[in-house]
């Protein structure tokens, strides 16, 4: 028996060890959307559907950035950690809510240095945010020399930063002393009202950067001017307007002439792409100044509210698509523009809208790839107003949010509450999606955060598969006219509403919720969606989030919720997001939409993942930041939660 059992294990000893399931190169994840185009897809397929359920959390790092708010709060509103990291060269790089850059080990979470660019907390932003970081490699340096490796920061306080990669050090050769003073030649500046908070981008020995703007507040905001710099000194390249100042410009047709001289905003708030090969930058641009009055900017109002290409050696425009004609509603293209393939390989971008539209568009001419029809619209009762009569609708794939809200469809916990819902909708003014604000009160579905936001989309090569998370929220908005607005503000102190200044109404808006706290319309009210790209079906929806964080005694009823962040896709057939007002990060089977794992965050995970093995035949890890979201309402924190398998 025994020379029979040394002999088992003398042979199991020598037999072959089981597969390694990360064997594997290193790979990277250099830029905010996994690669400059913003498809947020990885290679990896270590985590696959068989073997996901094992996830577990490897490492969390505290970053000590957050703010609750209040007067004795470090900043007086709350923070949001919507960051997405970068993983160079063996370091993950992240950026906090207070705007500072961390170095990481990627496999620990232990810090090897921290870039503190001292951002005025006291100043009330609208919100304390920074989505991410870009990476330029000088080719005239040779590795390990200062600054042979920059990475780029555009922060709240208008300031963009040139930051030595191996040690965190600013890039004296750069602008001034490694800084660029985003608000110098804006005009009005307005530090609670400008600055950036979505990543620059980098084309070449460019920098590319736009700008957050409060475009809520009057008619005369500052221009949403995107300005390229010099990679490496700083020096300005080129700037381009999306407001036509000249009225003999191209665009100028969509304006009137003395209008758009004095008009704001129209601002790349969120992710400009870029393709290398072709010279382009895709810039998503917002809505004019103010959001909800358009009197002061007759016309269509090109080139906001459009996804336009811009040459990125010059910043000449080459095409522009306008997704909404005179917004009425805050609807900016928020989501970055994807650079995927379409129907039969053709090069293309996506665009996910707020509407719940996704438009597919030729990367080259800006030509629709899907057909879109312009459909009438309800049009505006509001004296000096002149909404635009159509909208344009793409014929596939269908609205991934929803577009119609009847009384008699509207949702409650109990009769009562269904009741009260039922009886704030009859009081308003709607007429489905594109309803113009009025004077009584409208119903603005989706609300201006619904359809799919900053956390963008997901694109699987392999699958032709793009992944697209929605919210369906419905909202009110209100017009005040002037001599009404501090009886109002008294009447609602606790509601949002903004002076429109310029205009002779200013605006109120809230979230259209029952007494018991919950939106009036049916569930779900967030999901997440895969469209085919080769025939523009819906492949699968899937409701995303659960009460489980909202409800009393966390009874998580599946019903979806409003979300915030993004997701990402990997080769091993798995879409992984948080974004739900719910702490998880969750995966998808790719193929099908079923939920296969869930796991707890310490707080809100109003972010987009990313994924990155560090160095050859190590782990795959998962990581998202998790800070939660201020204005949403999500637990706060300051994690940063990295998964790998056991």
């Amino acid at each position: 028996m025994r020379s029979s059992l040394g002999l088992l294990l003398l042979l199991a000893a020598c037999s072959p060890p089981a597969p390694n399931p990360s064997a594997g190169p290193a790979t990277q994840w250099p830029a905010y959307g996994g690669d400059a185009g913003g498809t947020r897809y990885s290679s990896l397929a270590d985590i696959t559907p068989a073997n996901v359920a094992d996830l577990e959390i490897a490492w969390i790092h505290h970053t000590g950035d957050v703010s609750e708010g209040g007067p004795n709060a470090p900043a007086r509103n709350k923070s949001s950690f919507q960051s997405t990291p970068l993983l160079l060269d063996g370091t993950l790089y992240v950026v906090t809510a207070f705007s500072r850059v961390l170095a990481l080990d990627p496999e620990t979470g232990i810090e090897k240095w921290a870039f503190d660019p001292h951002l005025d907390l006291g100043v009330r932003y609208s919100e304390i945010a920074a989505r991410g970081l870009a990476a330029w490699l000088d080719p005239d340096r040779a590795p390990g020399e200062p600054c042979s490796r920059r990475l780029y920061i555009a922060d709240r306080g208008a300031r963009l930063h040139a930051i030595d990669a191996a040690d965190g050090k600013l890039c004296a050769d750069f602008g001034d002393g490694g800084h660029i003073n985003l608000a110098r030649g804006i005009e009005p500046y307005i530090p609670a009202d400008y600055g950036v908070t979505s990543p620059p981008a980098v084309l070449g020995d460019k920098v590319i950067v736009g700008s957050a703007i409060g475009d809520n507040q009057r008619v005369e905001e500052a221009a949403g001017t995107v300005r390229a710099f010099d990679a490496r000194t700083g020096a300005p390249a080129w700037s381009w307007d999306p407001v036509p100042r000249d009225p003999d410009a191209a665009q100028a047709q969509g304006w009137r002439s003395d209008q758009a001289a004095r008009n704001g905003a129209g601002n790349a708030w969120s992710i400009l792409s870029v393709d290398e090969e072709r010279d382009l930058v895709f810039v998503p641009t917002g809505s004019i100044s103010p959001d909800f009055f358009g009197g002061e900017r007759l016309g269509d109002n090109r080139w906001a509210d459009s996804v336009v290409a811009l040459r990125g050696s010059t910043g000449e425009l080459v095409w522009g698509f306008q997704t909404v004609h005179h917004d009425l509603w805050d609807y900016d293209v928020a989501s970055q523009p994807a650079l995927v393939d379409g129907p039969g390989g053709a090069p293309a971008v996506a665009v996910a809208a707020k509407t719940g539209l996704l438009f597919l568009l030729d990367r080259e001419t800006g030509k629709p790839l899907w057909p879109v029809e312009e459909r009438p619209v309800p049009v505006s009762d509001v004296p000096g107003e002149q909404s635009s009569p159509t909208q344009p609708f793409p014929v596939k794939p269908p609205p991934l949010s929803q577009h119609a809200l009847a009384p008699e469809d509207v949702f409650g916990l109990t009769p009562w509450d269904a009741e009260a819902c039922r009886e704030t909708l009859q009081g308003l003014r709607y007429e489905g999606i594109f309803t113009p604000p009025g004077l009584g009160g409208t119903l603005i579905f989706p609300g201006n955060a619904g359809g799919t936001n900053w956390g963008s989309t997901a694109f699987d090569p392999a699958r032709k598969l793009l992944f697209v998370n929605t919210s369906n929220v419905p909202h009110v908005v209100q017009l005040i006219p002037r001599d009404q607005m501090d009886a109002v503000r008294k009447q609602h102190p606790d509601r949002e509403i903004s002076a429109q200044t310029g205009t002779p109404y200013g605006m109120m808006r809230y979230a259209l919720l029952s007494p018991l706290g919950v939106p009036c319309n049916p569930t779900p009210w967030g999901q997440i969606h895969a469209i085919d790209l080769e025939t523009g079906a819906i492949r699968w929806q899937t409701n995303l989030g659960t009460t489980r964080d909202l409800a009393p005694m966390s009874i998580a009823m599946p019903w979806g919720t409003p979300n915030m962040g993004g997701p990402i896709a990997t080769a091993g057939g798995l879409v992984f997001i948080g974004a739900a007002m719910d702490d998880y990060l969750r995966a998808f089977d790719a193929e099908t939409g079923a939920e296969l794992w869930k796991g707890r965050l310490p707080a809100g995970g109003q972010a987009t993942p990313m994924t990155y093995r560090a160095r050859e035949n190590g782990k795959q890890y998962v990581v998202i930041a998790a800070g939660g979201h201020g204005k949403m309402g999500t637990k706060l924190g300051d994690a940063l939660v990295a998964f790998a398998l056991p």
